[in-house]
């Protein structure tokens, strides 16, 4: 399991571990992570963490435009830059290129209830702290 804790909210993820094993890999070398999550830009409900060149080393994969609400994915670079996202809401992912998808690697299932709130946040009060770690880490 993923604890985040993002703006004074904490929630729970399970790491789709069977549908995206490189992209969990990958990921977990980052943590403990603690960066700030901002409202997207161009895909509706969501909030992100641009991440630059970063290269962590995977491509497309358990890829998707659409994520649904308390799902995390990847986009490990390529059209845009590598980034996280977190849907609160409807997401259509896309960029100022257009269209993307993302490494679907995480699912919140704890504290979903606060998804909307962490969205409103971000978008009416502006960048939001955040960290990840592995619970029992």
């Amino acid at each position: 399991m993923l604890e985040i804790a993002a703006s004074g909210l904490t929630f729970g993820a399970r790491l789709e571990e069977d549908d995206a094993p490189a992209t969990v890999t990958a990921f977990r070398r980052l943590l403990p992570l603690e960066s700030k999550i901002i409202h997207v830009r161009w895909s509706g409900e969501g909030g992100w963490i641009p991440m630059g060149d970063l290269d962590l080393g995977v491509g497309p994969e358990n890829a998707t435009s659409y994520p649904g609400r308390g799902e995390l994915i990847l986009y490990p670079g390529g059209v845009s830059e590598t980034e996280l996202l977190l849907a609160y809401g409807y997401v259509a992912f896309a960029s100022k290129a257009g269209a993307l998808a993302g490494n679907h690697f995480a699912t919140i299932v704890e504290g979903a209830e606060n998804l909307r709130e962490l969205g409103r946040r971000m978008l009416w009060e502006g960048a939001q702290d955040i960290a990840f770690r592995e619970r029992g880490s």
